[in-house]
């Protein structure tokens, strides 16, 4: 099954960012999206068959935290929900980059139902973004 085929329906993403080539460096290099379309003020990626875009936009807004498991969790953000393989790969390749990150790659809910890999990062305009991993993938909604 591609992409396309999915039932699952692909998302529309836009970011403002202060720096394209920046974020070209992040999102491309680092990160390996495949770059789409762009002009002279935005890009286009594929991030996992969603369509993310960087706008250019030097103005940005104060950033919000919230406590969750006693670390200070950035609002807005944004991700993928991973597997665990994909997880510790794309954690590995931040690592080995010399990502900083907000929130370290950790287990949240260990043995516990709902339990996640989950790790926390800004991208070089300061965007929020959380990757994650669930040891069981039906338990994403898991209340």
């Amino acid at each position: 099954m591609t992409v396309l085929d999915s039932p699952i329906p692909r998302f529309h993403l836009a970011v403002p960012v202060d720096d394209l080539a920046a974020a070209r460096r992040f999102y491309g290099d680092v990160l390996g999206l495949e770059q789409g379309r762009s002009a002279d003020t935005w890009v286009d990626w594929n991030l996992h068959g969603h369509q993310f875009v960087t706008h250019l936009a030097p103005e940005r807004a104060q950033r919000i935290h919230n406590p969750v498991d006693g670390h200070d969790v950035p609002v807005p953000h944004f991700g993928l929900v991973l597997t665990v393989e994909a997880f510790q790969q794309l954690a590995e390749r931040l690592r080995v980059a010399g990502t900083e990150f907000v929130i370290e790659p950790y287990v949240r809910f260990a043995g516990q139902k709902g339990e996640q890999w989950t790790m926390f990062l800004l991208d070089p305009a300061g965007n929020a973004l959380e990757f994650k991993a669930f040891a069981d993938d039906s338990q994403v909604f898991a209340a």
